[in-house]
C-alpha cells in the first residue's frame, strides 16, 4: 500500500507537469493578450509543483526501499538553499518584480519570515541597501503589513517565532500531496477526453 501511495503521487506529479507544459506551449498565443502574467505564472507554478510532487514520490519510494530517511531531507535542503539564494541575491532587484511579489505572498500566506527564519534577511542585498529604508526585514514579514513596518523586528510585529517559510511550505506540500495528485489526474483525464472527442469529430 505504501508503494502504491508513492506511485500515485508520481503519476499525479507527471500529470501536473504535463498540464503546465501543455498550457505554456499550446496557449502561449492567448497569454500575450492578457494584461497580467497570471496565466503564465500559473503554468510555471504547475510545472514547479509537478516536479516537487514527482521528486517527493520518487525519493519517498526510494527511502522506503533503502530504509533511509536521508533521501527525504534532500528536498528540504534543496528548497532551503534555493529560497535563501533568492532572498540574498534576487529580492527587490531590478527586473525581478515577479519574484519579489512571490516571496511577499509566500511570507504573508504562510505567516513566516525568511527561509529558515527572519535572520536570513540580514544577508539580503535588499536589506543592506539604501532601498530598504532602515528595514530589518521586508514589510511582508509583518503580522499586520503596513509601510515600513519591517523596521521593527519584535515578535509582536513580525513572524519571528513561527518558523521559516521552508518548514511551512514542507508541511503544506505533505498535507496536500495526495490531493494534488488526485486533482491532477482528474484534470488530466478531462484533457485526454477532450482531445479524444476532438479527434473523433475530425474523422
Amino acid at each position: 500500500m505504501v508503494y502504491l501511495k508513492y506511485l500515485f503521487i508520481q503519476i499525479g506529479g507527471a500529470a501536473v507537469i504535463a498540464i503546465g507544459a501543455w498550457t505554456l506551449m499550446e496557449k502561449s498565443g492567448y497569454i500575450s493578450f492578457i494584461a497580467t502574467s497570471t496565466m503564465s505564472v500559473s503554468s510555471y507554478i504547475l510545472l514547479f509543483a509537478g516536479i516537487v510532487v514527482m521528486l517527493t514520490g520518487f525519493l519517498g519510494c526510494g527511502a522506503m526501499i533503502q530504509e533511509h530517511k536521508k533521501c527525504l531531507s534532500v528536498i528540504s535542503e534543496e528548497l532551503k538553499q534555493n529560497l535563501n539564494k533568492t532572498i540574498v541575491e534576487t529580492y527587490a532587484e531590478p527586473g525581478k518584480k515577479h519574484i519579489t511579489s512571490a516571496i511577499d505572498h509566500l511570507q504573508q500566506d504562510f505567516k513566516c519570515c525568511g527561509s529558515g527564519g527572519h535572520d536570513d534577511w540580514r544577508h539580503s542585498g535588499y536589506i543592506n541597501s539604501a532601498q530598504s529604508a532602515d528595514r530589518l526585514v521586508p514589510d511582508s514579514c509583518c503580522k499586520t503589513m503596513t509601510m515600513h513596518c519591517g523596521r521593527r523586528d519584535h515578535p509582536s510585529n513580525i513572524y519571528k517565532v513561527e518558523g521559516g517559510c521552508i518548514t511551512k511550505l514542507e508541511e503544506f506540500i505533505q498535507e496536500h500531496l495526495l490531493l494534488i495528485g488526485g486533482v491532477s489526474i482528474g484534470i488530466a483525464c478531462f484533457q485526454v477526453r477532450d482531445c479524444a472527442t476532438l479527434s473523433f469529430l475530425r474523422l
